[in-house]
This record gives structure tokens, C-alpha cells and sequence, in this order.
């Protein structure tokens, strides 16, 4: 396989993760200390993800007709942007005109952050060799998916603890500053280092096309939204707010606690393929099971928190123990559909289809964003967990009709 540009791609994307998860942890928590209400908070982010949806539509389509290169670097250059416009935030600003430009930065932010996905995670399946049999490519294509989502979401973890120590040291306005020039050095070391052309699709794609998806495509991205959304609903808003104002945390032990969560997310997906037992040539049938499985253990975990806590069976042991359980469950799940949706497509068509399986994704961590706040403020923390079980078995339901093997893709070849 190309290593080198699998290394390039993986580096930038890595970069751009810190500074994706430092800036989520410093706008809630600024804008906590500032008063501003769950709610308020919630819809900070609404536009990120609702951007999101949109980029990971568009995005496939058009990196697949000018390449994922475009994409990834496209990317790195709207985060500067956002990073940049945020640090001019005015505390003199009335609160209305203040949610309005955070949630404009962050609309930024969110296109950023899924070009730069949708294109790494791509890449992925351009990089594993197709000359190799079937069942040593799907092998290598799941532990590489593994590898790079794990280490992904340890590092946006590892930029929770820094964002709440930049806030800390540095101040809002100059933690951004910082941040914006590693993206830009990042930006930089990739254009000089990164070459040829990924992605780009052997024939123009058709925009109508963008919603013509196999069947296996739409049931695992139908899946992917109640599977994130059940994440967000108690992760963006709920936790954090619950961490410093019922259990009176500071911002250093919130973004601590936050940071260990999504670290111990990323080591576990980064070690799925080792949780998962396939059999040898039957990658795509096991993923499939293991993905219905792991979903109904989730679906467990998440009722057994919220009925704990709502009847205050050890509550706060229910919440942190409870919850790291379900960051492990929680990442093997995403692992086996990140490793699925790979599966499942063909390489001239990856970008279409890995832009579209994130699309829903998107919609998920809106949606979860959205009832984050909203049950907060209405049920608390127990309300966000009930929520969020409900939304599990949602998406246990559609694994269920998930299809073993993909339909009109030659399992011979599954990869290039």
C-alpha cells in the first residue's frame, strides 16, 4: 500500500482533530462562564452540524470529480477561517449578536471538519492494495479504518483537556490564535509533501446521483443517524453542564473527564478489529452480525445507565462508570460501521458514498445536538439517557435488515 500518503493524510487529519475537539470544549465552556443557557449553548453548534450535512452531501460529490486532494486541503483552509473570524468576538456584543456570529464560525468549522473527514477516511480505500485476495484486503481495510478512526477521536479528546487549559492560560481570543497557525503549518507541510490525485471518479458523477444509493448504503447510514444521535443527546450539552454545575467540577476536571472519555473511545476503536471475531473470506457477513450485536449490547448499556440514575441506584458511580462502558460499546459499534460502509462500495465511488454514509452522520449529531439542550433544561441528565437509549434500539431495529454482503459489488475485489 502507498504509506507515505497514507501517513500524509493521516497527520493532517490528526492536526486538524486537536484543534476540532480544543474548539468545542473552549466555546462551551466560555460561553457557560458567560451565563448563557443550555439551550442557548446547544444551538452554538447547531449550524456546525446542519453545515456538516450539507458538506458531507456535496463533498463527496465533488471530491469525487476533483479528487480527495482538493477536498482535504479545502478543509484545513476553512478552519484558519473559522478559528480566525471567532477570535474577533466582542464580549461587548449583545447576546443575541454574539450567538449569531459563534454559530456563522461554527457553520464554518462544520464544513471544515467533514471536507477533512469525508476526504481522509475516503483515502483509506484508495490506499489499500487491490491485488491482494479478498480477505486480506478487507482485513487490512478494516484495521486501517480502525486505526485512523481510534486515533482520531483519542486525539479530539486529548484537544478537550487542551482546549479547557487554553481558556485556562491563555484566554479565549489567543488559544484560537495559536490553534489557527498549527492548522496553517499543517496546511503547508501537505501541499509541498502530499501528491498525485485521489478520488477522483473515472466518470463525471451526475448530481442526481448524490441520492441514488444501494440498499445497503441507506440502511447503514439510516443506522449511523440513531447511532450518533444517541451519543450527542446526553455528550454535547447535557454532561458537560452536568459535571459543573450539579457536581460543581472545574473546567480543568470537566475537560479532564471529557478528554479521558473520548481518549478511551479512540483506543478501543483503534483496537476493534481485536474485539470483533471474523471468519476468514466472510469479513462483510461478520461485520454485519457484529454490527447488530454490538448494537443490542449498547442498546443494554444505555437503558441500564438511565433506569440507574433515574432511580439514583449509585448515580454518580451509574454515570461515570455507566458512561465508560458505553464509550466502549459505543466505539466498536462505530467501528464496525465505519469499516462497513468501506465494504460496501466501490472505489470509483467512494466519495459519493462515504459523503453520503457521513451526511447522516451529521443529521445524528444535529439532531442529538439539538435534544441535548432541549432535554436538559426539560428532564436533566436522566431525560438525555433515556433519549439516548431509545435512539440505540432505533438504530438496532435497522441493523437488523442490514445485508450480509453487498448487492452489484464483486466481493472479489473489494478494495483498490
Amino acid at each position: 500500500m502507498n504509506v507515505r500518503d497514507y501517513v500524509l493524510v493521516t497527520s493532517a487529519y490528526w492536526g486538524f482533530t486537536i484543534t476540532d475537539g480544543a474548539l468545542r470544549m473552549l466555546v462551551l465552556l466560555h460561553f457557560h462562564e458567560l451565563g448563557y443557557t443550555p439551550v442557548q449553548i446547544a444551538f452554538l453548534f447547531l449550524l456546525y452540524e446542519f453545515f456538516g450535512i450539507l458538506t458531507n452531501l456535496l463533498g463527496g460529490w465533488i471530491g469525487s470529480r476533483v479528487g480527495l486532494k482538493v477536498t482535504l486541503f479545502a478543509g484545513l483552509i476553512v478552519q484558519i477561517a473559522a478559528l480566525s473570524m471567532l477570535s474577533f468576538l466582542n464580549p461587548a456584543w449583545t447576546a443575541v449578536v454574539s450567538v449569531a456570529y459563534v454559530m456563522a464560525s461554527q457553520a464554518l468549522s462544520g464544513i471544515a471538519k467533514d471536507l477533512t473527514k469525508m476526504s481522509s477516511k475516503s483515502a483509506i480505500k484508495l490506499l489499500v492494495p487491490s491485488k491482494e485476495e479478498s480477505s486480506q484486503s478487507e482485513r487490512l481495510l478494516f484495521k486501517l479504518v480502525a486505526i485512523l478512526t481510534g486515533s482520531k477521536n483519542a486525539l479530539k479528546g486529548v484537544g478537550f483537556f487542551l482546549g479547557a487549559v487554553l481558556l485556562t492560560w491563555l484566554g479565549f481570543a489567543v488559544s484560537l490564535w495559536a490553534m489557527a497557525g498549527l492548522l496553517l503549518v499543517i496546511l503547508i507541510v501537505s501541499l509541498f509533501l502530499l501528491k498525485g490525485d485521489m478520488g477522483r471518479s473515472k466518470e463525471k458523477v451526475k448530481f442526481s446521483k448524490l441520492f441514488a444509493k444501494s440498499r445497503e448504503i441507506n440502511l447503514l447510514s439510516a443506522a449511523r443517524f440513531f447511532l450518533f444521535g444517541s451519543r450527542d443527546v446526553w455528550f454535547v450539552v447535557g454532561l458537560p453542564i452536568f459535571l459543573t454545575e450539579v457536581m460543581e467540577w472545574s473546567f480543568w476536571e470537566t475537560g479532564a473527564f471529557m478528554a479521558a472519555w473520548v481518549i478511551g473511545y479512540g483506543i478501543v476503536q483503534a483496537a476493534a478489529p481485536a474485539f470483533v471475531r471474523r471468519k476468514m473470506g466472510a469479513e462483510i457477513e461478520s461485520g454485519a452480525k457484529a454490527a447488530l450485536g454490538w448494537g443490542i449490547a449498547l442498546a443494554l448499556v444505555a437503558a441500564g445507565i438511565a433506569a440507574a440514575v433515574e432511580f439514583e441506584f449509585h448515580p454518580t458511580i451509574a454515570i461515570l462508570g455507566g458512561l465508560a462502558v458505553f464509550g466502549i460499546v459505543f466505539a466498536i459499534n462505530s467501528s464496525v460501521h465505519s469499516y462497513l460502509i468501506l465494504a460496501y462500495t466501490d472505489s470509483d465511488k467512494v466519495a459519493l458514498n462515504v459523503g453520503f454514509y457521513y451526511m447522516a452522520n451529521a443529521c445524528g449529531r444535529l439532531v442529538g445536538t439539538l435534544l441535548s439542550g432541549l432535554v436538559y433544561l426539560m428532564a436533566g441528565l436522566p431525560g438525555c439517557l433515556w433519549t439516548s437509549a431509545g435512539l440505540v434500539l432505533a438504530a438496532v431495529l435497522i441493523t437488523i435488515a442490514l445485508p450480509r454482503r453487498p448487492q452489484g459489488i464483486a466481493m472479489e475485489s473489494p478494495a483498490t
